[in-house]
């Protein structure tokens, strides 16, 4: 009789962080086109969906929202600064706190980028991954479960 067990913790297919860490990627090369068009990368794109949401932001918020932290975030930034479509500065009653602030620039690119998730839509039903919206509001749901337990 084998002592070996029954489920290999080892074995790539038993892994949990495998398949998410791969559609992480599947999934943010599917989006490069489409944010392409609009001169953005993924995480430029995230930002700037906080940005469309709350206009105006301290850039230790911004990074809890993001999961990012400050050396990754302050390089992203200076980017999206040197494009137009934020400003930075130091809160006036605070100046220990950085701000971030969208500009009538970073306002106008909303109206192109709301095809976004559209054109990610169609893609996703094109290759036959059909996905029912109450699928798609349990599956992030659980997803968002994941992410606070481990946070």
């Amino acid at each position: 009789m084998s002592n070996k067990p029954t489920c290999d913790p080892l074995l790539l297919e038993n892994q949990l962080c495998f398949p998410l860490y791969a559609c992480a990627r599947k999934i943010v090369a599917a989006y490069t086109p489409f944010l392409k068009e609009l001169g953005l990368t993924y995480p430029q794109y995230i930002t700037m969906m906080v940005l469309w949401q709350y206009n105006k932001i301290s850039m230790r918020d911004l990074g809890k929202l993001l999961y990012l932290d400050s050396g990754t975030l302050t390089p992203l930034l200076k980017k999206l600064e040197a494009m137009g479509y934020l400003k930075r500065y130091r809160n006036p009653e605070d100046e220990r706190i950085l701000m971030v602030s969208i500009t009538d620039k970073g306002t106008a690119l909303r109206n192109d980028a709301e095809k976004v998730p559209y054109q990610m839509g169609c893609l996703v039903n094109q290759k036959g991954e059909l996905f029912a919206s109450e699928e798609v509001d349990k599956l992030k749901e659980q997803l968002y479960q994941i992410i606070h337990a481990l946070a």
